[in-house]
């Protein structure tokens, strides 16, 4: 037969996972046209070869032929013209019929017209046509793998893979489906099917067993059931039809002579020695003449299998498999397996890197469409919270809790504790009347500040001479204690002058005065504030939470959309069709980004309307460099989702990137108090850039040329990122 007849040819295949060998040198032809089946239990390497002959899986050792091109070098030229069908439901639940089979006819580069004519076709083939309109995750199982067939179907294939299709479905349903493979058999499609049923296997032509990652059999089903293995000389196989049939089953398996008994229905399936007589198997099942009927039977293909899989549990599966080749040699059926050809560079051929870029993009709002929880998301949450985050987090430090112990007792030290509190940093929470019970008050921290006014105050006052006061700050929250320090150093210094002016004025004698003539400090320090006169913390806190909110927001949603297709099975799906990468990706990404500028708007108006900061500098600057950053968060998102495997674990990961971005962005903390290490790795957060932007825009008015530094770091950000994950995503498993 000519290499030409054959639409797959597999030339000693192997698949390892680690240590762990999945497929272990398996080498078989599919002719042009043929019901090929693959046959295993679970785990026996089905699905990988399927996935290798797709190119979505690189062999470990060997290769494989379909259509004439290598699987895995030139898969994406071959994927036009292959369907497959997974193992499970791996359609977008969330669209209804019609919607599937418009994204995969646009995936597979279908013009409008011809999309509308394949639609109608598949659907009058599959008969889906009542539930055009109903979303796929409503559909009965059946109806699931129709929906799923008439997806592979849509760009007329030539070559269909169907990974168990039949799996978990009724057997009327079972019945149609096989139904519809005959006629697609009939119009000149090779199938390849995996499947567990027996009945099934009866149906192909061609039919391959897998064992322990090996194939021990290859042959036409009627071939395989003639096999000297199944049926050895000097036996002979009988179907016994018995009262009380399951009590007779262990018994049976016990008389000498009798080499299997099996349960099939109503009868025992028996393979006997030829010289035990049935009068013998009679006798021993103690049952009469007209209480049994027993007739000579041919194999089945669950003979076939069974007994294939009992001896290469004895013998070994690579014992079985070289027998059985041994039998099968020569014929035009099974020929000798095509020797490994040379080694040659394997560089994969790339397909089309924009292609069904429209597919993706138009299923995508259809998902945004179909998942409100996902708006409320992306636009109501961020006004939450932008709102609590904007009125909760507050860098004025007032009403530090203080005790004070006043050993002093007279009007000059009532005037210092008035003054401490007069200031509004401290709060009066306890007076204490001896030490134990002062110090007592700071170690329990009741307290976080100490003021101690010693007997002698007044007098040292009254005499002219320095008088000191004991001030002790709890040290362990570094804002509370700077601001503490502060205003005790500065109430200190106040409270010195006042007394110096009132001592001065009763001498007549001061170093200065003002134009009034009144006593007045040689220099007058007039302070102005600039941006933010009021000292404001909105004004501070809000524009970083804008730039905070909107890479949290694009991250977590970016990672989960693609993550959660990879949950599902669809990702898969997408991976055997000739989707390009950058297609796939910016199909996927471009809705998002939308969706993330319209959260942008809101949350800058929030901002405006909400707290009152306004934007003092260019809005068209601050919204294009707002989605500069925007591409830079949603790379970011795309990394982490070609990292997790979950979407639990999409989270971990988000929640990693997202703590060093607030906490060492310098959206709470200065970055300049930050240690040198520490500091070095904040160039390394893109939201540090973004904020900076914000902040100068917002505040400052600062224009493109004073964010230039900004402006090239996040860029390099972002180009980084962009990189590293595309490189990353790749259209295989």
């Amino acid at each position: 037969m000519s290499d030409t007849e054959h639409a797959i040819e597999v030339r000693h295949l192997t698949r390892r996972f680690g240590d762990f060998v999945a497929v272990r040198d398996v080498s078989f032809q599919v002719r042009k046209g043929a019901i090929f089946g693959l046959l295993g239990p679970n785990g026996s390497g089905k699905s990988t070869i399927i996935r290798m002959l797709l190119g979505i899986l690189p062999p470990s050792e060997g290769g494989a032929t379909v259509l004439g091109r290598d699987a895995y070098i030139e898969s994406e030229s071959i994927k036009p013209r292959v369907g497959y069908m997974s193992q499970h439901f791996s359609l977008y639940a969330d669209l209804t019929v019609r919607e599937n089979l418009e994204f995969y006819g646009r995936i597979y580069g279908l013009d409008t017209a011809r999309l509308e004519e394949r639609k109608k076709a598949v659907m009058d083939l599959t008969g889906i046509n009542d539930f055009v309109d109903q979303l796929a995750g409503t559909l009965s199982g059946g109806w699931k793998q129709r929906l799923a067939l008439a997806c592979s179907l849509i760009h007329e294939p030539d070559l269909l893979f169907l990974d168990e299709p039949t799996a978990g479905i009724d057997p009327v349903a079972r019945r149609h489906l096989w139904d519809l493979l005959f006629e697609l058999s009939g119009r000149g499609v090779t199938l390849v099917v995996t499947t567990h049923y027996m009945d099934e296997a009866e149906r192909c032509t061609d039919v391959g067993y897998l064992y322990l990652s090996r194939l021990l059999v290859l042959g036409k089903p009627d071939e395989l059931k003639r096999l000297p293995q199944i049926t050895p000389e000097g036996t002979s196989r009988y179907e016994l039809r018995v009262p009380h049939v399951a009590e007779h089953l262990a018994s049976l398996r016990q008389q000498s002579g009798v080499r299997d008994a099996t349960l099939f229905g109503e009868t025992l399936h028996v393979l006997i020695d030829e010289d035990v007589s049935p009068e013998t198997l009679k006798s021993h099942l103690g049952v009469t003449d007209q209480e049994v009927e027993m007739r000579p039977i041919a194999p089945s293909l669950e003979d076939v299998f069974v007994t294939l899989t009992a001896n290469a549990e004895k013998e070994g599966a690579s014992a079985v498999e070289e027998e059985i080749t041994e039998t099968l040699a020569g014929t035009e059926a099974n020929p000798t397996p095509p020797a490994p050809p040379e080694e040659k560079p394997r560089k994969r051929v790339p397909g089309k890197a924009m292609f069904g870029l429209w597919a993706v993009l138009v299923k995508e709002f259809f998902h945004i469409r179909r998942q409100p929880t996902t708006l409320f998301f992306m636009l109501v949450v961020p006004v939450i919270q932008t709102i609590i985050f904007g009125y909760a987090i507050d860098t004025q430090i007032e009403n530090i809790p203080t005790v004070v112990l006043n050993l002093d007792g007279r009007r000059q030290s009532r005037d210092v504790i008035s003054a401490f509190l007069n200031t509004r940093r401290f709060q009066l929470v306890e007076m204490a009347v001896n030490n134990e019970q002062y110090h007592r008050a700071l170690t329990s921290g009741r307290a976080k500040v100490g003021l101690c006014i010693p007997p002698d105050y007044s007098d040292k006052l009254l005499l002219g001479q320095q008088a000191e006061l004991q001030v002790l700050v709890d040290g362990s929250d570094s804002q509370v204690a700077t601001t503490a320090q502060s205003t005790a150093q500065l109430l200190g210094l106040n409270l010195s002058i006042n007394r110096a002016k009132s001592f001065a004025d009763n001498l007549q004698v001061a170093p200065s005065r003002d134009s009034s003539g009144e006593l007045a400090l040689p220099i007058d320090a007039r302070v102005r504030l600039l941006y933010n006169p009021g000292l404001e913390s909105a004004y501070f806190f809000v524009p970083g939470l804008v730039g905070i909110i909107l890479q949290l927001v694009t991250l977590f949603l970016t990672s989960f959309a693609i993550v959660r297709e990879r949950e599902l099975g669809t990702l898969e799906q997408l991976f055997v069709t000739p989707v390009g990468r950058m297609g796939l990706l910016l199909g996927k990404l471009f809705p998002y980004a939308m969706i993330g500028f319209i959260e942008l708007l809101i949350v800058l108006a929030v901002m405006i309307y909400a707290f009152g900061v306004p934007i003092n500098g260019s809005i068209t600057l601050l919204l294009v460099l707002s989605m500069l950053f925007m591409v830079c968060s949603l790379g970011l998102g795309l990394f982490v989702s070609t990292v997790a495997t979950t979407q639990l674990e999409a989270m971990q990961f988000a929640f990693i990137i997202m703590l060093p971005s607030v906490l060492l962005s310098g959206f709470m903390f200065p970055r300049s108090e930050m240690p040198l290490p520490i500091y070095l790795v904040t160039f390394a957060i893109p939201v540090t850039y973004f904020i900076e932007i914000l902040r100068g825009i917002v505040l400052r008015a600062a224009d493109f040329f004073d964010l230039i530094p900004s402006v090239i770091g996040l860029t390099l950000c972002g180009l980084a990122v962009i990189t590293g994950s595309v490189m990353r995503f790749q259209k295989r498993l």
